[in-house]
């Protein structure tokens, strides 16, 4: 069977699943949708989807995604198929729920022949609208490459995290820097609005700053995370960036205490900025 000839399945129709299933309407072996709201089937049933009235139902598909809520949806779901799917069937979970969870349920179900794999995605439903998600795949290789295309329906980037959990060990450290960063922006909304700064026009300046320079993901271009040696392509650049970093920290903390608003995050950043860029102080290394 060619890949084009897979029957693919989705459950879960939400904020997320919706525009990925739409994405695969188009797929030459066809999709059948499942939902537990009928009302959510209908848009899909319009672009050409086939419409299931129970989990069961999409078990005849040779590759299944679903996007429900939570781990305990996951297992349902995935104990609902198990009892029907052939051998051979992959069963992506793109839910973000526990690695654990991923782990065992490919564990349980490796036995029967089928193969669970975590794809978390990033990007949200606009990304998936427009093909252009984010997913970290955890499955071995043989099943990574049979999936890919079909991903690719939806995604402008597929990327191979390792084996099962490992995509959702991914996503979990993508996620927690989006809402470090959030708690951050709070923080400086603080600092901004006590001394008397236009929160709306700083957030202009943030967006338009981030879109040139990368945001956090600028500086995510290492191996690992141990010191970086003084002939390492990055590691004048980022003297230069603990600097610049360090310098603007503490002006941010010395205005902080002018207008007193506390700065928690900030003095983090401050003290572990260095070693986390991998350049740390003479004295940090000591």
């Amino acid at each position: 069977m060619s890949e084009q000839d897979l029957k693919l399945g989705y459950i879960g129709l939400g904020n997320q699943g919706a525009p990925m299933a739409k994405r695969l309407v188009a797929w030459p072996g066809g999709v059948t949708v499942f939902d537990v709201r009928a009302e959510a089937m209908t848009p899909l049933a319009e672009l050409g989807a086939t419409l299931a009235d129970t989990v069961a139902d999409v078990a005849e598909a040779d590759v299944i995604c679903i996007t429900v809520l939570n781990d305990d949806q996951v297992r349902d779901v995935v104990g609902q198929l198990a009892e029907h799917v052939k051998p051979g069937t992959v069963i992506a979970i793109h839910s973000t729920i526990s690695p654990e969870t991923a782990v065992e349920l490919a564990a349980q179900l490796e036995p029967q022949g089928i193969h669970v794999v975590d794809a978390p995605v990033s990007g949200g439903g606009g990304a998936a609208d427009k093909g252009e998600l984010a997913v970290m795949v955890g499955a071995d290789r043989e099943t990574y490459q049979r999936i890919k295309p079909i991903f690719k329906q939806f995604a402008s980037l597929v990327v191979h995290a390792g084996e099962p959990g490992a995509g959702t060990r991914m996503k979990l450290a993508r996620n927690m820097l989006t809402f470090t960063s959030f708690a951050a922006a709070c923080e400086a909304q603080a600092l901004a609005e006590a001394s008397g700064i236009d929160l709306q026009q700083l957030g202009r300046v943030v967006r338009h700053s981030d879109a040139l320079t990368g945001g956090p993901g600028a500086i995510m271009a290492r191996d690992d995370t141990r010191p970086l040696s003084p002939d390492h392509f990055l590691y004048d650049m980022f003297v230069h960036t603990r600097g610049l970093g360090e310098k603007d920290l503490s002006l941010a903390l010395a205005l902080g205490d002018a207008v007193d608003v506390d700065l928690p995050l900030a003095k983090i950043a401050l003290q572990n900025l260095a070693a986390g860029l991998g350049v740390p102080h003479v004295s940090e290394q000591e």
